[in-house]
This record gives C-alpha cells, structure tokens and sequence, in this order.
C-alpha cells in the first residue's frame, strides 16, 4: 500500500506540473484574467467536484455528505444559480482509500477541471489530495475531516487553498471531557483506535482536558481497525472499575465495542465524537446497549432552532421521511460556504479570489452553526453533545467555543 501511495503522489507531482504550465490565460465570469486553479464556470455551469467515500469501510460517512451535497445544489440550482449559472457537480468515489482519494482528485483537477473539490469525509482520505490541490490552486473544503493539522503543509504553515466546515479534533476531546466532569465524573477510561490519528487525537485532547479539570484516567487500552472482538480488553478496562470510558473511533469498531461491553456488565456511561454518528451503529450495537451513551456532534436535528428545522424538513421532504444526520448537514453546509464565497469574490470560477474570500468568511449562519474561519483555515462554531435513547439520538446540549 505504501508503494502504492508513493506511486500515485509521483503521478500527482508531474501532474501538478503540466497544470502549472498551462494554467494561465482563461477568462473569468466577470471577463478578467484567471489567477490560477481551474479555470471552470466560465461556460453556463460550475463544475464542483465531490472526492467521497461512496463505497467502502466509512461508505456511510461520503454517502451521507453527498445527501447534503445534493439538496443544497437542487436548492441553489432552483433559486437561479449563482450568477445566473448553475451548480454541476462532478462525484467520485475514493472507495475509503486514501490512495484512491488522490487519484480521485488528479481526476477532477486535471481532467474534470472543477472549480472546487468537496470532501473527503475522513482526515486520511483529505490529507492524500490536500497537497495536490494546494499546489494546482484549487479549493479544496472538508466537510468532516477532523484531524487538528489538516489544513497544515509539511512546513506546518496553512495551506491557502485547503479549508474544512467542521470544527477540530481537540476541540472535540475538550468537549467531551468537560461534559463528563460535568457529570461528576472523577475517573475515566479511554478505548481509542490506535491506528487512527482522528482517534488518538481526539484521546489526547480528552485526557489533558479531563486531569487538568482534577479527573484521573485510570486505564487506557486500544484497539485495531476491523478487530470485531473487544472482550480482552474490554475486560482489563473493567477491572479497573471507571466511571465514565471515552471511545473515540468510527462506527464499524464501535458498535461492537459497546454491543460486547453492555453483555458483559459494563454499564457506566460511554462516550465518543462525530465519529459514531451513523444509522450502521444502531444496528451493530443494538438500541438498548446504546442506552447511557452520548457523543459529540456538528448538530442535531432535534435542534429546536428554526433554521435547523427547515431544512430537517427539506431533506425529509427530498429523502422520504429520513432524518438528516451531522454529515447530511456537513455536506450541506459545505456547498453554502462555497457559493458564499464566490458571491462575495464576485467570481465563480478565480479560485485566487474565491480562497480569499473563504477565508474572510464571517458569522456565516449556516445549519451546523454561525462560522468564522480563523487563520488556520478551521471554521469557530459550537458543538452540540448528544444522547442516544432507545437507538434515537436526542439533543443534549450546545457548546460555543
């Protein structure tokens, strides 16, 4: 796999490279000189590009985003486009792989020729096609990569054209800490993937957060990507009787974990990040194990805010009765921060002026939140801690920064 990797990004430098010589020249919608990047939008539509994981280990995640992607261009499409010009999205499936996530995006830079790229749904597969967009001028926007340096370039400086619409890892592990000290926890296990920087990211944030608040984490165990028995470990942790276990990880893992932890008498509350949410949890942990768990999420649709509500509506309306999940919203909010900032370039298709205006992007209400991007390119917005009840998410609170 790693030969594999290094092959793709060697295809991707040479590629960066006939771009760069042939980039110039092409006209704006205003009629000015292209800067850089994709020179789309300049016909009747906006090709958008969504790099997803439609298929795979974390299908639920990309397959939930482009939901999202799709109510909001049929929205904007039916209110006039922008600039008179309709959305064009262009979707591909990066199969879960980070591999196949930078070919995914040499595709819709380099042939596609995409204004913009959406996705992908996990850190891994958002870091293999950061650089090369970077590099080839194109926007590129994550709707749920989490992992704290994404949006850095090895020299750790941001990169100018790489953004996200959800809030960081640490950020999350602060609020989960603070919601268990708050529960009047004073010793806590952690139970985290230790493959996965999301994971191991999100653990250090809770634990640092948690002692500092005078908590104690009396044991940490972890566990490996597609591991299906947990009871060994599970086991060790018990022994140590906690009163509280965060298990920062994704969906597949997950539901078995609490599945086998509830069978074998662990009853104290559980916890995770954005990373449980998926309708697959229910059905491997089973509605009662998921009693007495809560996680941390982008939003809930069980938000009383009226903005939230309406587009609850919207989407039951467009997908027969479903409730919109945090990556439903995620992808959704992706393309209104997109089509935002060309409206204030005053350009659908100068990716210089578009990135710009990213950046300066401020109090933009959106579903998941009112978001500011600060100089590292991460959206400041609140958090939102939710419960399962009888396998139902319920809202439990909203934290702001």
């Amino acid at each position: 796999m790693k030969k594999k990797f290094s092959m793709l990004m060697m295809t991707a430098m040479l590629f960066a490279g006939v771009l760069a010589g042939c980039s110039g020249g092409g006209k704006t919608s205003s009629g000015g000189d292209s800067s850089g990047g994709s020179s789309s939008g300049g016909g009747d539509t906006i090709k958008i590009g969504a790099n997803l994981e439609l298929s795979g280990t974390v299908a639920s995640y990309g397959q939930g985003i482009a939901e999202g992607i799709d109510l909001a261009i049929e929205e904007i499409n039916a209110a006039g486009g922008v600039d008179g010009k309709e959305l064009e999205l262009v979707k591909v499936d990066n199969k879960s792989d980070a591999a196949e996530a930078t070919n995914a995006a040499i595709k819709l830079i380099t042939k596609d020729k995409v204004t913009a790229i959406i996705g992908a749904a996990t850190s891994g597969n958002s870091k293999a096609q950061t650089q090369f967009a970077n590099d080839n001028k194109t926007v590129l926007i994550t709707p749920s990569g989490t992992a704290d340096d994404l949006t850095l370039g090895k020299d750790k400086k941001v990169m100018d054209y790489i953004f996200r619409t959800s809030f960081i890892d640490s950020f999350q592990g602060k609020v989960a800490a603070n919601f268990a000290i708050e529960l009047g926890i004073k010793n806590a296990a952690i139970y985290a993937d230790n493959a996965s920087d999301y994971a191991k990211g999100l653990a250090a944030a809770f634990k640092e957060t948690f002692e500092a608040a005078g908590g104690k984490i009396v044991a940490s165990e972890s566990y490996v990507a597609k591991d299906t028995d947990f009871r060994s470990t599970l086991t060790s942790l018990k022994s140590e009787n906690p009163e509280f276990i965060f298990i920062p990880g994704y969906y597949e893992e997950v539901g078995l974990i609490v599945k086998q932890a509830r069978e074998m008498g662990i009853t104290v509350p559980l916890m995770g990040a954005d990373g449980w949410d998926s309708p697959t949890l229910i059905k491997l942990a089973g509605a009662d194990s998921l009693n007495n768990t809560y996680i941390t999420n982008h939003y809930s649709s069980g938000d009383p805010d009226e903005k939230i509500q309406k587009f609850v509506k919207a989407f039951s309306d467009k997908y027969k009765g479903a409730q919109p999940d945090a990556f439903n919203a995620l992808g959704y909010d992706s393309v209104y921060l997109l089509v935002d900032a060309m409206k204030r370039a005053g350009s659908t298709s100068d990716s210089e002026k578009i990135k710009d205006a990213l950046a300066e992007t401020k109090d933009l209400s959106l579903i998941t939140g009112t978001i500011t991007i600060d100089e590292l390119h991460n959206p400041t917005k609140s958090a939102t801690v939710l419960e399962y009840v009888d396998g139902e998410q319920k809202f439990k609170s909203k934290v702001n920064p």
